[in-house]
């Protein structure tokens, strides 16, 4: 995390070299990957004292993966020690504990509220060697084929440029200076039990469907949960949002106040917060349509139970992740 608050955890070992020289010089974000084998064009000094240095790496369970840090361990020649929390977890780490945390995988979404906190350090563009891999969506805000994309919710583009080295502000466009490096991203839809529905879906109204009243379920995130119900309350005509990521003051009442009816209604038999949660609520059968993630619903089907992550007419909610340091 940023340099003005890092320092309490192992900030400088005994050999002088401290872990923010290690992410200043561009060692973890110059684009090297696990597996990519030797280093070389580094400080002299780092032969001898890199093994020393400890970065701490937190993320989301789909980021912060214990194998990456064990192989970027071998292929780095410095500890990397990675730490999975739930996202809205680690938004509070982000923002209570930065200082211990070397390193995040942060939700785009999560850019608005930690830029401008002094919590990130601003990257070089220079030092991010596969700059020109990263996928437009992102570093242009255009789609592969050159349409432009939405700009509804916090689309990439507008918080991947900060306006200096401070990193403290978003720029308006393309820049010198990177807030984070585009790690992953994907497009999310409704999962669903083909063998229990009954008819087909085809809609994000049909999660709100009153013959899957008791058996729908919704993420317990603030960011996914609420976007999803506008995503329905939109597509069956109750409300035509001007940005369903920036809603208006008369947008969130009436969005808020029908995701109460519809609690109360008994609609949602549950709200998850973990991966395992959703996947056990539609293996049992106990849910047939619900927020879901990819990998969940192939984990559903590794258990030989139908499910189908169901592409709707509306279209998808995209999210993504950047790495921050």
């Amino acid at each position: 995390m940023s340099e003005n608050t890092t320092g309490s955890i192992e900030q400088r070992n005994r050999t002088g070299v401290s872990r923010r020289r290690v992410l200043q010089s561009g060692a973890a974000l110059a684009g090297l990957s696990a597996g990519s084998g030797a280093l070389t064009g580094f400080p002299t000094i780092w032969a001898q004292n890199i093994k020393d240095i400890t970065l701490f790496h937190a993320g989301p369970p789909v980021a912060a993966i214990p194998q990456i840090g064990e192989q970027a361990t071998k292929d780095l020649g410095f500890t990397i020690k990675m730490q999975a929390t739930e996202s809205m977890d680690l938004l509070n780490r982000f923002l209570s504990q930065s200082t211990a945390i070397d390193v995040g995988d942060v939700s785009i979404v999560f850019m608005k509220y930690l830029v401008g906190r002094n919590v990130l350090q601003a990257i070089p563009l220079s030092k991010y060697k596969d700059w020109d891999k990263v996928i437009p969506l992102f570093s242009k805000g255009v789609y592969p084929n050159g349409s432009e994309a939405s700009t509804q919710g916090v689309a990439p583009y507008t918080v991947l440029y900060a306006t200096g080295p401070d990193g403290q502000k978003f720029a308006t466009g393309p820049t010198e200076w990177l807030t984070g490096i585009p790690t992953i991203t994907n497009a999310d839809t409704l999962g669903i039990r083909p063998d229990l529905t009954g008819r087909p879906v085809k809609s994000w109204a049909d999660l709100l469907g009153a013959e899957f009243k008791g058996k729908a379920a919704l993420q317990d995130q603030r960011t996914v949960g609420v976007i999803d119900v506008a995503m329905a309350l939109e597509a069956r005509g109750d409300i035509k949002y001007g940005n369903k990521g920036n809603m208006t003051r008369e947008e969130i009442d009436k969005t808020i106040n029908t995701m109460m009816e519809v609690k109360k209604s008994g609609q949602f038999r549950s709200f998850w917060s973990s991966f395992d949660q959703s996947v056990n609520l539609m293996a049992s059968g106990e849910v047939v349509i619900q927020s879901m993630w990819s990998p969940a619903v192939t984990a559903v089907k590794a258990r030989g139970i139908p499910c189908v992550f169901q592409p709707l007419q509306e279209g998808y909610r995209g999210w993504g992740y950047t790495l921050a340091p």
